[in-house]
């Protein structure tokens, strides 16, 4: 992404300052549901830690036939499992 220039900077920190009541959001129509294929959170991007952890072979074996990425999907079995135990 290219560098903004001093004067875009400046527009930007003039427009931070206003009040939002001076925003018009008129055009911009109300969210009254959130779809069911709505993505929540896409950009998140937790920071990572490098760990050793030794894995059953039979099981990198498994994760990696199902192609690349497995890693993620590691990450996002650990996860839903995270979230079911809260």
């Amino acid at each position: 992404m290219p560098k903004l220039s001093a004067e875009k900077r400046k527009e930007l920190r003039k427009l931070a300052a206003r009040p939002d009541r001076e925003i018009d959001l008129t055009d911009i129509p109300e969210i009254r549901e959130i779809l069911s294929d709505a993505v929540i959170g896409k950009f998140y991007r937790p920071r990572k830690t490098t760990v050793t952890i030794r894995l059953d072979a039979d099981v990198v074996a498994w994760m990696k036939a199902s192609g690349e990425g497995y890693q993620t999907r590691i990450i996002a079995y650990l996860r839903q499992l995270m979230q079911q135990s809260r």
